[in-house]
């Protein structure tokens, strides 16, 4: 299932911190990007996955926040925007496929709106709360240039800073959450 994956980038790699450009469509070779964005985020059981995460600097991700049938029915969004968050902004812990071994306190909010085009050019809107509203603001940062270290407060990103040189020297790989 996992035969075509790509190597995630890994922070400090600048990458991660350049504001991707848009994909043009239709554009035949955006497939097989994802499929093999696909199969990397369950290679290293994600639920999300940006284009700059694999070394490519276009405004595409993958998702599937779907507990019961994950691995069945993953996302792809081209071009994705933010178009509106509302609700109360909740802390929660994301961890980042990019920044492998710490989990990070991360405010948001409890909501978001997020219009993209599939694979076909077809525009469409998603909206949702949870996981997957988190999930989709946290990858719409990576085609930003902005992971976890920008996203948290300067206080916790101050301890993320220290755990992951601990993580990285322990070597975590990217999926892990922790390196106890």
């Amino acid at each position: 299932m996992f035969s075509q994956t790509l190597p995630i980038i890994t922070s400090p790699d600048p990458i991660l911190n350049e504001v991707c450009t848009d994909c043009e469509l239709p554009d035949r070779s955006l497939s097989r990007l994802a499929k093999q964005m696909i199969n990397t985020m369950y290679k290293n059981n994600g639920c999300g996955l940006a284009a700059p995460q694999v070394g490519v600097t276009k405004r595409l991700i993958v998702v599937d926040c779907d507990e019961e049938n994950w691995g069945k029915d993953p996302l792809v969004l081209v071009n994705p925007e933010l178009v509106e968050t509302h609700g109360e902004e909740v802390v929660g812990s994301e961890g980042c496929l990019s920044l492998p071994g710490i989990s990070v306190p991360i405010k948001r909010p409890e909501w978001a709106r997020v219009q993209y085009y599939d694979l076909d050019g077809e525009l469409w809107e998603l909206e949702s709360d949870g996981l997957l509203g988190r999930c989709l603001q946290h990858e719409i940062d990576h085609l930003n240039g902005k992971t976890m270290f920008e996203a948290c407060t300067p206080q916790d990103k101050i301890k993320a800073l220290k755990d992951y040189e601990i993580a990285r020297e322990a070597g975590a790989k990217p999926g892990e959450t922790s390196v106890q």
